[in-house]
């Protein structure tokens, strides 16, 4: 069954859905699984079959505690089925299934809802899909929350949020959540905390004042939103010093899903670049809150302490990737590898800075970071404009310059995991340089706010390596022939997977990172993958296809200029 919302049809939701839904909710048939709450999801050990968030559980590590696939069996994995997705162009997803009690849950990149049944385990039939009717270009969409008895996904053109039906995909409420701000998208997965649905807004490169916002599960209506950007006369406005008003379109975009403490009930949220991301000349200052982690109230939405790791960035190195909550000892850390190369460690409660070491190889940005600040070690307060290092500074005389890691990392959207096992983190980061140029015409929505751009120049490959995140040691690294824009994840089985852009996913032992088991299914991957069990069976789920994003960085692959697109999930078992 295939639901799809019309122009029409949203306007008249706008205007009629209290009464509407009512009966409607009346006339459904019994809903068989259980509520999702956010207790189960505090709990996810208590059921470790299930994904039922982005990330598993509010930590961000992307560990499952399922043990049936290891080390010792997992060269053993095969493809038991495969289900397409979708015929659009573009054709790919960057989603994370959920699942609940043998049923996934995902999107594709037109914003398309997709319930999957995998209790049988050898083939996935789609239950049902609801289609937002997404009236403009695709955009990146990472997939849903489960909350309540609804499944709550992200769409665009307009931006909004919509609650489907758990068990029948009809839409319960949908809301435009555009506001004031006309560019605004909406790319990562929503999160649910104490009964109320967090979203942060993307599109920051578009000129979007971004912001984060709590909606309520059962109507969608907003509860409170707090922009990353501050007007003038609120707290960080100093330190937009332009005088070109560039904090109205200032960025820092919030394009993945955060991390969450029920214990201290703080929320933990990446932002992005500031705007435009190549021409800092135009926004002198540090650019508060960009290029940030922000830790807020859920409840409120009220800030209890920031922390920004590249103030006046000039090569778009916004840290909107996880941030990944463990426990060292009685404190609770929180470790993120930055997408400027360096691995960072902060306590939870009070965003105190503790550590922070390069993780990938070459970083000519900066000579490294203070050991007492977490700045760059150039960094000055005094300046308006920051320099960092000669070697990749812009100028008049000249505006291009190369500059290490990428402009995508590092690591980037595409998640890290730590192992509970190993107590380490596994970073899946992209290797290579790429020469920016600086466009003073380009600080405009018409010709892209960019403020200049980028080129690659070389073969861009990706490593995955295994790190300490409370010494920042390295402990392992192996290089891999096709970048990663997919992410990792571990297991108790002692197993970390990743996927590559040539369409090859990986196990790796999590202890000497040695290759235990691939295969090649000839489309590329830009999500990451995840794991769950029905009965005393385990599988690997994954869903392909390449972003526009993924495929530009492949123009110096020519092995893989031929290779075609598909938006699929596969599930692979022993």
């Amino acid at each position: 069954m295939t639901l799809k919302i019309s122009a029409a049809r949203r306007a008249a939701l706008a205007g009629a859905y209290a009464s509407v839904l009512l009966a409607g909710v009346a006339a459904m048939p019994a809903v068989y699984a259980a509520e999702v709450t956010g207790d189960r999801i505090v709990k996810a050990d208590s059921e470790p079959q299930n994904w039922l968030t982005n990330n598993r559980d509010y930590t961000a590590q992307r560990f499952s505690p399922l043990d049936t696939i290891n080390k010792t069996n997992a060269s053993g994995l095969k493809l038991l089925y495969s289900v397409a997705l979708n015929n659009l162009v573009p054709n790919y997803t960057e989603s994370t299934p959920l699942a609940e009690d043998g049923f996934l849950y995902l999107t594709d990149t037109w914003g398309v809802v997709y319930k999957i049944d995998a209790t049988s385990g050898d083939v996935g039939r789609i239950v049902w899909s609801m289609d937002p009717g997404q009236e403009k270009a695709s955009q990146a969409n990472r997939g849903v929350a489960l909350a309540g008895d609804f499944v709550i996904s992200v769409a665009n053109g307009p931006a909004r949020l919509i609650a489907s039906s758990k068990e029948t995909g009809e839409v319960m409420w949908e809301k435009d959540v555009t506001g004031d701000t006309p560019r605004v998208e909406l790319t990562g997965a929503p999160l649910l905390v104490n009964g109320k649905i967090l979203v942060g807004a993307a599109g920051g490169d578009a000129g979007t004042r971004t912001w984060l916002a709590a909606y309520d599960v059962a109507t969608g209506d907003e509860i409170w939103k707090k922009y990353n950007i501050p007007a003038p006369g609120e707290p960080g406005s100093e330190t937009w010093t332009d005088g070109n008003n560039a904090w109205e379109t200032g960025g820092g975009a919030m394009y993945t899903t955060g991390s969450y403490d029920p214990a201290k009930n703080q929320l933990y949220w990446g932002t992005g670049n500031p705007v435009p991301p190549y021409d800092p000349s135009v926004r002198a200052g540090d650019n508060l809150f960009t290029n940030s982690v922000l830790s807020r109230n859920p409840d409120t939405g009220d800030m209890n302490w920031y922390f920004q790791y590249t103030p006046n960035d000039a090569w778009d190195y916004d840290e909107s990737g996880t941030h990944i909550l463990f426990t060292s000892g009685d404190q609770t850390l929180i470790t993120h590898s930055g997408r400027n190369g360096f691995l960072y460690t902060f306590e939870a409660d009070n965003g105190l800075f503790l550590k922070a070491e390069p993780y990938a190889e070459g970083i000519n940005w900066t000579k490294g970071i203070d050991p007492k600040t977490g700045k760059p070690l150039e960094y000055d307060s005094a300046q308006q404009l920051q320099t960092y290092s000669v070697e990749t500074h812009r100028t008049a005389d000249e505006p291009t310059k190369r500059a290490c890691p990428a402009n995508v990392g590092g690591n980037n959207f595409w998640p890290s995991t730590l192992s509970r096992k190993t107590n380490l983190i596994y970073i899946p980061a992209i290797t290579g340089c790429v020469e920016y140029t600086t466009d003073p015409a380009k600080h405009t929505v018409e010709l892209g706010f960019g403020g200049g751009g980028y080129v690659v120049n070389e073969r861009l490959e990706s490593e995955l390596i295994a790190a300490d995140p409370v010494s920042g040691e390295i402990k392992k690294r192996v290089q891999l022939k096709y970048p990663n824009y997919s992410g990792a994840l571990s297991t108790a089985g002692g197993l970390v997977f990743t996927a590559l852009m040539d369409g090859t996913l990986i196990a790796f032992d999590d202890e000497t990172l040695d290759e235990v088991w691939k295969i090649n299914v000839g489309v590329g991957f830009t999500a990451p993958p995840m794991t769950f069990a029905v009965g005393d069976k385990q599988y690997i789920a994954i869903a392909s296809g390449l972003s526009g994003s993924a495929r530009g960085k492949l123009r110096m692959t020519p092995e893989l200029a031929e290779q075609r697109n598909s938006a699929m999930l596969f599930v692979f078992g022993l």
